[in-house]
């Protein structure tokens, strides 16, 4: 397992109230992924090498925000992608703090070592299983994905599936179908996010109506979910 030192860091937010619902957490973004998403708003993080090494200033402030924050949270990039995050997961949970994740699922045999670890997941869903290529860019990213969150639910991890929508690649059909598998799979709360079309993304989009994606939709496709959100970024 390689140690915490390793690890490339890609940016810290000490306080946030927003990427783990309901906690007050300190995000820690990770350098590096393997997909190449079009929307992605964190481009500068998809190279590992585009990091630093800077675990021993990490620990010094999450040590002194012991009792201040409920958790941390891993993002990136995806977090999963660095060979590190095992031995930070459990320096972490050695701080007293509870652990997130946010991953898109690429890597599902390094995530279910860490299954007994996690305490929350919000997990990227691009878009239904067979066309995910279409947005990662490679190919078998959507079985990858499918199994990384077949193994979230079966372990019975608090669990937030979130979609990143832009009618570029989500017509109503595509996302009548998401919502048919993730219900199969077993996904009891769906959050969709509008895609960011301002300059800085990987791939530069044309802009969201405004009034997209329709609340009625998404009033409709979610039957069967505890809830299906749709949330401004």
């Amino acid at each position: 397992m390689a140690a915490p030192e390793s690890a490339r860091f890609g940016g810290v937010v000490p306080f946030s109230s927003c990427d783990w619902p309901g906690r007050l957490a300190a995000t820690v973004f990770l350098a590096g992924c393997p997909w190449r998403c079009g929307y992605c708003h964190n481009p500068h993080l998809l190279s590992r090498r585009s990091g630093e090494r800077d675990w021993p200033a990490l620990h010094r402030l999450l040590t002194q925000r012991r009792g201040l924050l409920d958790g941390v949270v891993f993002s990136g990039g995806e977090p999963l992608a660095e060979p590190a995050l095992p031995a930070l997961i459990d320096a972490v949970r050695e701080l007293g703090f509870k652990v997130g994740l946010h991953t898109g699922g690429g890597y599902p045999d390094r995530l279910a070592p860490l299954l007994d670890r996690l305490d929350w997941v919000g997990f990227d869903v691009k878009t239904m299983w067979s066309s995910y290529a279409d947005i990662t860019g490679i190919a078998g990213s959507g079985e990858r994905a499918r199994l990384s969150l077949a193994r979230l639910v079966d372990a019975g991890i608090e669990l937030e599936a979130r979609s990143t929508l832009h009618p570029h690649w989500h017509n109503e059909p595509t996302l009548a179908t998401m919502a048919e598998q993730l219900r199969e799979a077993g996904v009891r709360r769906w959050v969709w996010q509008r895609a960011r079309t301002a300059p800085g993304t990987l791939k530069p989009l044309a802009p969201l109506p405004p009034d997209w994606p329709p609340p009625r939709l998404a009033e409709r496709l979610g039957r069967g979910f505890e809830a299906l959100t749709i949330r401004t970024q």
